[in-house]
């Protein structure tokens, strides 16, 4: 059975807290009186766009539903050094346990947010959307798909249950594209499900291929040059939708999307960025 995003939600900071806390965080229960109460405020570093708001506040209520939170700033708005984004009050113990985990996820997602920001952004006035890729970290991947679109991106497939993708791999081992895509159909008739279908091409071949198939709803342009994926557009012309991926840069994006291609889809939006600096204070 799968489960639905607040159900993988709750399973991912279940496992979170107990792989933190175990047996009990000794430090604060060796210092801190039981029932001493406090409040401490998310201080951020440096600027970014904010994004973990919403799971902080699923782990403070997991931790001890006690503890009360005052927002002052929204996932998805951009921030700046100095900014207090909430503050949350309660039990000092309750507090510190949650304290990792809510910078762990907050700092993780906002820099993912903060990295499509930059991406989304030089698309500017451009109907070309920047796509997230399945390049997440291992039980995270709700989480960082929502970082995603807090940056104002846009996600691809959740995982390999909701959309057909057909690679090179895939393709090779089915005995070439006409043959993959056939395959494809018979299967989504047989189980009678209607997964959308998008298929790799790595060269102006394998497009007109495709063409000449027919079948799918959108063409994936593999390591294509800026030139040939301007071609492929012009193949194309409407008949599917278009995707370039391979290796685009931020430099290279509108390059790419100025094409006329309807996505562009870049790894480094999840596997390659840097945490958001921020930290929980206490407030004296």
């Amino acid at each position: 059975m799968r489960l639905n995003k607040d159900e993988h939600l709750d399973q991912i900071l279940e496992l979170a807290i107990e792989e933190d806390i175990g047996d009990g965080d000794h430090s604060s229960l060796a210092c801190i009186p039981s029932k001493k109460k406090g409040t401490s405020h998310l201080l951020i570093k440096q600027p970014g766009i904010l994004a973990g708001v919403e799971a902080a506040q699923t782990i403070f209520r997991k931790i001890d539903p006690r503890l009360k939170t005052q927002l002052f700033i929204a996932d998805g708005a951009p921030v700046i050094q100095g900014d207090i984004a909430f503050q949350v009050e309660g039990r000092v113990q309750s507090i510190l346990r949650a304290e990792r985990l809510v910078l762990n996820v907050m700092q993780r997602m906002s820099g993912i947010a903060t990295q499509t920001k930059r991406y989304a952004d030089r698309l500017e006035g451009l109907p070309t959307r920047v796509l997230d890729t399945r390049k997440t970290t291992p039980g995270l991947r709700s989480l960082e798909k929502r970082a995603v679109e807090l940056g104002g991106g846009t996600n691809h497939r959740m995982g390999l249950y909701d959309m057909i993708m057909l690679k090179d791999n895939h393709i090779d081992f089915a005995g070439g594209i006409s043959q993959a895509i056939r395959k494809t159909l018979k299967y989504l008739q047989k189980k009678e499900q209607s997964l959308l279908i998008e298929v790799e091409v790595r060269n102006l071949d394998e497009v007109q291929e495709v063409l000449d198939t027919g079948g799918v709803d959108r063409i994936l342009l593999d390591n294509f040059t800026p030139e040939d994926t301007r071609k492929a557009v012009k193949m194309i012309d409407g008949a599917f939708e278009t995707e370039s991926s391979g290796g685009i840069t931020l430099e290279t994006i509108r390059d790419y999307a100025e094409c006329g291609v309807d996505y562009v889809s870049v790894g480094a939006l999840t596997h390659h960025i840097y945490s958001l600096d921020m930290s929980l204070k206490a407030v004296k």
